[in-house]
């Protein structure tokens, strides 16, 4: 072909490719135009009229049936990462340290990665930490174990009087919390609008003198989330009983909560081995995640957990709350370029680090709640003790704190590397006084480490009856369990659905 003839036919094939090319883009964007015209004009019209504190989530799910079938996949238990995800891990079989850890209080008995939002009440039924109550009224956990685990409780809170429910007895709601976490626990039911259904978060709000219904509404999509997923306790003082605290007076964090704690001298137990005033970290996550650069940026917790989906043309978020590492196209990479696989890498080697500095501030309280009985059994006195026993508190406080949180790792990995960090700085002064301690004791040689190499020899070490435990609580669910159940299908039969 000469050099004419190839000049002839390359325009007319150059000018047929950026056609096309541009017919193709052309498409694209007709396409998303249509897309965004049939969202703007999905108009919401309701089925069935929400009531004030309804608590049945299928209830809500006659008007919002997308919303309401992902939520349904909180169900699902068959995802797991490197370390967490949605299925039910025994944390005290892959880490028996943790028994010693906790000696003298309930999660030395049993304490299990948490599963989805479908299974937060039965899984509070399930769990040795709730005891086996001998009666409707009776068992040692208050009714403010149920607090963030169904919208029952608003309901509840709404009938007798926010104190009046918190000053009962777990048990006492066998047949009332049966509702697990959902749809009335943060949206209202007129207006859809997202709203704080528990006092706790807006109580601590008041304290700081910020008023939460100023928050924005990119701000409710977090907010929404910290009324449960926070550090909080129990408050017994001026007349209260059991009353759900946060302890944000001075500070989101970690050194600003234990000065609080500090300063009312609260204590959530006295471990056993030690006898240290201890402090139990819940679940800081909204702390934690405070601390973060998705937070600096404006990222709220429902960018990542509840992202946006479309579906027949409507988009919607999308309410099977779950590890965005389960989602990423969806999640992570709305903002991230990089493919998914180096995403994924990236949060495993920060969790990978964290880990294996937390590993070492355990091996440290282990060793030094050890070190403490041993002082104790060798003629310690309390004032010799005093100082030893704050640093151990405020050292486990502070792996707890980096430990209790979902994702800290991911959140915020420098301010939980600091975290760590100091704990382990607190734990070595614990040891170094103990040693001196003992060595002014009579004792040279280093104190006999026992073999906790799985959760049961670390349980027996501790002195813990768990056959007798297991056989109580199997007469509690299958004696008033199945009667409490009855008794609340009972109940929901009675309670009215307006169909317009």
């Amino acid at each position: 072909m000469s050099e004419n003839t190839f000049k002839k036919h390359r325009i007319p094939w150059l000018v047929f490719i950026i056609t096309t090319v541009v017919v193709f883009f052309l498409g694209i964007l007709a396409s998303s135009i249509v897309e965004r015209r049939a969202e703007a004009a999905f108009v919401y019209t309701p089925k069935v009229e929400i009531s004030d504190w309804e608590p049945r989530n299928w209830v809500w799910g006659e008007n919002f049936p997308r919303e309401y079938q992902s939520y349904l996949q909180t169900a699902d238990t068959t995802f797991r990462s490197k370390y967490n995800g949605n299925a039910m891990i025994d944390m005290l079989a892959v880490d028996p340290r943790l028994v010693v850890l906790w000696a003298g209080y309930g999660f030395s008995k049993d304490y299990n990665q948490g599963r989805g939002h479908a299974y937060a009440v039965k899984d509070v039924i399930n769990t040795l930490r709730t005891g086996a109550p001998t009666g409707p009224n009776d068992g040692p956990q208050p009714a403010t174990c149920w607090t963030c685990k169904s919208p029952d409780v608003p309901r509840l809170m709404n009938q007798m009087g926010i104190q009046e429910f918190y000053a009962q007895k777990l048990a006492a709601f066998g047949s009332e919390v049966v509702n697990h976490i959902g749809c009335a626990d943060c949206h209202n039911p007129k207006t859809m609008k997202l709203q704080i259904s528990r006092p706790a978060l807006i109580e601590a709000y008041q304290r700081m003198g910020k008023d939460i219904n100023m928050a924005s509404y990119q701000e409710m999509r977090s907010l929404v989330c910290a009324q449960c997923h926070v550090e909080y306790y129990f408050d017994n003082s001026n007349g209260r009983k059991n009353y759900l605290t946060f302890p944000w007076d001075k500070g989101f964090s970690v050194e600003a909560m234990e000065e609080y704690y500090d300063n009312l001298e609260f204590t959530d137990w006295v471990h056993a081995l030690s006898k240290a005033p201890m402090l139990k970290a819940q679940h800081p996550d909204y702390e934690v995640y405070m601390t973060g650069i998705h937070a600096q940026r404006g990222v709220a917790c429902a960018d990542c957990h509840m992202p946006y989906r479309s579906e027949g043309g409507v988009k919607f978020t999308d309410h099977r709350i779950q590890s965005p590492l389960n989602n990423m196209a969806n999640s992570c990479q709305v903002c991230h370029r990089q493919e998914a696989g180096t995403l994924f890498a990236n949060v495993i080697e920060r969790q990978d680090k964290i880990i294996e500095i937390r590993d070492q501030l355990e091996e440290l309280l282990v060793r030094a709640h050890l070190e403490a009985k041993a002082a104790w059994e060798h003629g310690a006195t309390e004032g010799q003790m005093k100082e030893i026993l704050r640093d151990i508190r405020h050292a486990q406080w502070r792996w707890d704190y980096a430990a209790a949180g979902h994702g800290s790792a991911f959140h915020a990995p420098l301010e939980t590397a600091r975290v760590i960090s100091t704990g382990i700085e607190k734990a070595q002064q614990a040891r170094i006084k103990l040693a001196r301690l003992l060595s002014s004791l009579g004792v040279k040689e280093e104190i006999a480490y026992p073999d906790i190499s799985t959760k049961e020899k670390a349980q027996q070490f501790i002195g813990l009856d768990m056959k007798k435990l297991r056989e109580e609580k199997a007469v509690f669910k299958s004696d008033l369990l199945p009667k409490w159940i009855e008794e609340a299908k009972k109940r929901e039969a009675n309670m009215p659905v307006k169909y317009y």
